[in-house]
């Protein structure tokens, strides 16, 4: 039995792109859309804490100390180094940082005005290459960073993963038996590619298993 001193945060899951490092946060006011929309009712935000635990040795890193006003989103690692979605609420900016843990050193990858998006309602970090996309309430996917593409997704769709010009999407059915199906589209215009039977499983060592 192992103690691992992360200061009150009590869950942590694995980093996806990662086979040793692993994340948790405190969620202070939930999720990144639920704080954002805390600050457009004029409550004030307390940012949430967000630290990087490494296995095997439990080794703790709080990689960025809170301010006011600033959330975290969800993290990933990307190329060995750590990317960090920051949204800094009274500069109206959406910040991602890159985490050298070799180096100690945090770097800005991009800045963009929170403007960017309508809100921040499924906006995460994906690979590869890194980008910053979202699935918005009406089915619509969007890609905000570095590019920009936006094209239609049915209900039962979410999104999975990029390598390269192909986008994996998860679709599901309940009827008459569930089952679930991979949907590959082209970036940057959504047209279908193929249809895979199976589900998707993401894997440490950045594997992907398609279940049947």
């Amino acid at each position: 039995m192992k103690i691992i001193d992360t200061h009150g945060i009590l869950s942590i899951e694995p980093l996806k792109g990662s086979c040793e490092w692993y994340w948790g946060s405190d969620y202070t006011h939930g999720d990144l859309y639920e704080a954002q929309e805390l600050y457009r009712d004029n409550h004030p935000v307390n940012c949430n804490r967000l630290v990087l635990v490494h296995y095997p040795d439990g080794r703790v890193v709080e990689p960025v100390k809170r301010k006011a006003g600033q959330y975290f989103g969800r993290p990933i690692s990307y190329n060995g180094k750590m990317q960090l979605l920051l949204a800094d609420f009274p500069k109206s900016l959406l910040c991602i940082l890159q985490y050298d843990d070799a180096k100690d050193q945090i770097t800005t990858v991009a800045s963009l005005p929170l403007t960017e998006v309508e809100d921040c309602y499924n906006l995460l970090l994906y690979q590869s290459p890194l980008m910053l996309a979202r699935q918005a309430h009406d089915g619509r996917f969007q890609i905000i960073w570095p590019e920009k593409a936006e094209f239609a997704i049915e209900e039962a769709e979410g999104f999975s993963d990029r390598k390269g010009n192909r986008l994996y999407f998860c679709r599901w059915y309940d009827e008459p038996d569930y089952r679930e199906e991979i949907v590959v589209r082209k970036y940057p215009t959504g047209e279908i590619l193929e249809i895979i039977p199976g589900s998707w499983q993401n894997m440490p060592d950045g594997q992907i298993w398609v279940l049947r």
